[in-house]
């Protein structure tokens, strides 16, 4: 299998944290869509200007609307299907511009999600992802900066909350999460996100173990890891950096990442105890 190399922040939240696109990594229809507009404007002898005037965005947003690096949006293409005369022509990309639900550096990492018949992770600092409250998760993705458009928000939280699906897979995924007393004693973290957890932590499939301040370990400073394997037994490791993270099939990282994991897991409470200790959080609430 070809290494994959994905740069990102958290593996929690990379549906969150998204650098803006720029022209080449775009989504190609928003990039269509958007070369066709600036096509047609040209033809009309419009102007970015008159354009955004008309449909209430700015040139400069007008001009990330052409290079694809936002997407054309319902009321642009409209307004630029009738200053140009298009017939039409421009109006109907609307049936195939969607907002993309995750930024482009983490969707090898839901491919690989989906696929996966195993799926470890340690997290030093947030809540997993795919044991997230939607109240969580709205407050991590609303506090992007910059900001999101609320569209983008809603979209990406509902994207979030449908990869719990996951869950209910048949045959079923394996899960292990181990997460760091620092990820529990976050101030977003309430009662519902902690009950949230301990019903997780029930479910056959599922394997949640908590690491207390008292028993961390040099490699539980390290950042996030996430381990996954399908199918055919290939497997893949992301592991976060300061500035870039890695998702990658190589042998050697895997086996890295993978020998950490299982040093983080054996210092870790047990699930039992885990759940002892999620409890008496729940009560000091």
């Amino acid at each position: 299998m070809t290494e994959v190399v994905l740069v990102a922040m958290y593996p929690s939240e990379v549906a969150a944290v998204s650098a803006p696109y720029n022209a080449q990594s775009a989504p190609i229809a928003w990039r269509y869509g958007g070369n066709q507009m600036k096509r047609w404007r040209i033809r009309a002898n419009v102007s970015r200007e008159e354009l955004g005037a008309a449909s209430n965005y700015a040139p400069d947003t007008i001009k990330a609307m052409e290079q694809g690096v936002r997407m054309p949006t319902a009321r642009v293409l409209d307004m630029a299907d009738r200053l140009c005369r298009a017939d039409g022509l421009l109006s109907a990309a609307k049936d195939y511009l969607q907002r993309e639900r995750f930024p482009a550096r983490s969707q090898d990492f839901m491919l690989w999600e989906e696929s996966a018949v195993s799926h470890c992770s340690y997290e030093p600092i947030l809540i997993p992802g795919l044991l997230q409250t939607e109240a969580y998760a709205r407050a991590l993705i609303g506090c992007h900066w910059p900001p999101l458009e609320p569209e983008t928000v809603e979209d990406r939280v509902t994207a979030r909350l449908e990869r719990r699906r996951i869950f209910a897979r048949k045959p079923p995924v394996a899960f292990s999460f181990v997460m760091y007393e620092s990820a529990l004693s976050n101030p977003l973290v309430d009662r519902q996100q902690l009950c949230r957890l301990l019903t997780v932590g029930k479910r056959f499939n599922v394997a949640l173990q908590v690491l207390p301040f008292s028993r961390s370990v040099p490699v539980a400073l390290l950042g996030p890891i996430v381990l996954l394997a399908d199918r055919d037994h290939d497997r893949a490791a992301y592991q976060d950096g300061a500035f870039a993270s890695e998702l990658t099939t190589d042998a050697g990282a895997v086996s890295v990442v993978a020998e950490r994991l299982s040093m983080i897991r054996a210092e870790a409470l047990s699930s039992a105890e885990s759940a002892r200790f999620l409890e008496r959080m729940v009560h000091q609430l």
